[in-house]
């Protein structure tokens, strides 16, 4: 039982990290992931560099072209897309 006791203090600090630290981090995570799987041509999109474009062609899996300005297109990894702007609406 004493054993238990001092046993006690740890347990329950890791229980709080776990519900103020780790979990809300993970549901962030997943968020995160779900936008940028989710992203179609069309979107205004920021990166996490603050460069502000037009998702112009989605290359593959890991990789979205951007139109920064007219005639400006740079290749970025899915990834680098710290926010969607603007949502384009699926085509029916």
């Amino acid at each position: 039982m004493n054993q238990i006791g001092q046993f006690l203090p740890l347990i329950l600090i890791f229980a709080i990290m776990y519900f103020l630290l780790i979990r809300p981090q993970q549901k962030k995570m997943k968020e995160h992931q779900n936008m940028v799987n989710n992203v179609r041509r069309g979107d205004q999109v920021v990166t996490q560099g603050g460069l502000i474009g037009k998702i112009a062609k989605v290359k593959d899996d890991n990789e979205v072209e951007v139109e920064l300005a007219e005639g400006v297109k740079v290749r970025v990894v899915k990834s680098t897309i710290a926010q969607v702007l603007t949502k384009t609406e699926p085509a029916a």
